[in-house]
């Protein structure tokens, strides 16, 4: 009987880092192909499923997959062919593979949409004798649209599984020390580079619909909590909390991210920093929405000096932080 036994790997623990996704090129399919997956999430987007799969499919999938090529095409990392947020994250995870990683300990990463899948890296390390595994989503501040899908994702893998492995998710870390410090050692950083003084720095965090917050999402708390821990820390420069990315003709978190950049001229901002401590990559969304298009609007409306502060990245500090984040549950 113990010769027909299939061979069963045992013995390791598997740590899985998660981002958001990206789309694996920029033709119009890839993008739509993503778009798709993402905006068809009942997370995502809380409204009667029957409606929306309507009006995704008619009308939004066929027009906006255009748009958001454009956008992609202009950040898309043309050495590698692939996006900053795949370059990035795929960085952090060999980097923080070379922290913990060992025979006993796997380290890998996956995208709640597109690819790789978090349902095929599960079943890898799985199937590579990994009897625990530990996944960090790579969202500081705990947002239902963000963080639960994940873990959506996550149990409905090991729903398919004969022999699950023990799990462990690591929860939010908007307050985590070493995460503030890092974003403050990022923002003296650029200040250093730089040949201007700011008069504001801008923390823009991706929007929620504010129909989520006031169903209990706690995510708006969070993203105003890092901000306060940025400026005990940092004061040198007023730091003011805005939301970006907002999609839908419904009312989301505000201050916006856009009017905001549009706005300040005329207050007296005329030299601008912006970082983006909710990203944990640069991504379409910092590089093209931020850098580009917001840029674009505050030199248009009289502003002076504009710059963004990278996300954290594949930095040390970030690196640093992810250690210390898992080693607590290896």
């Amino acid at each position: 009987m113990e010769k027909d036994h299939p061979e069963v790997k045992f013995g390791k623990t598997g740590v899985l880092i998660v981002n958001l996704g990206t789309p694996d090129s920029t033709s119009w399919f890839d993008i739509r192909r993503y778009l798709k997956e993402f905006l068809s999430d009942r997370r995502v987007i809380e409204i009667n499923p029957v409606v929306w799969q309507i009006i995704l499919n008619l009308f939004i999938l066929t027009f906006r997959p255009s748009k958001t090529a454009h956008a992609y095409k202009k950040i898309w990392r043309a050495k590698d062919n692939e996006s900053p947020l795949l370059y990035y994250t795929r960085n952090q995870s060999n980097k923080l593979h070379d922290k913990i990683g060992n025979e006993k300990i796997i380290v890998d990463f996956a995208m709640r949409y597109g690819n790789p899948s978090i349902k095929f890296k599960l079943n890898n390390l799985k199937e590579n004798g990994c009897e625990n595994i530990i996944v960090l989503p790579l969202y500081p501040q705990y947002a239902a649209a963000t963080t639960a899908t994940v873990c959506d994702e996550v149990y409905r893998s090991l729903m398919k599984m004969r022999w699950q492995p023990s799990l462990q998710i690591i929860p939010h870390y908007e307050s985590e020390p070493l995460y503030i410090e890092a974003l403050i050692n990022s923002i003296e950083r650029k200040i250093n580079e730089i040949k201007w003084k700011p008069d504001l720095i801008i923390s823009s965090y991706h929007g929620i619909p504010k129909s989520y917050f006031n169903k209990g999402d706690p995510y708006h708390c969070y993203c105003h909590k890092t901000t306060r821990l940025m400026q005990e820390r940092f004061s040198k420069v007023k730091i003011q909390t805005t939301f970006q990315s907002r999609f839908g003709p419904q009312e989301w978190l505000t201050p916006y991210t856009d009017k905001t950049l549009e706005e300040l001229p005329n207050k007296g901002v005329k030299n601008l920093l912006v970082i983006c401590p909710g990203f944990a990559s640069d991504c379409v969304e910092t590089l093209e929405e931020i850098n580009i298009q917001g840029r674009e609007s505050f030199l248009e409306k009289g502003g002076e000096n504009f710059d963004l502060i990278p996300c954290l990245n594949d930095g040390i500090d970030h690196i640093k932080l992810f250690e210390k984040l898992i080693r607590k549950y290896l």
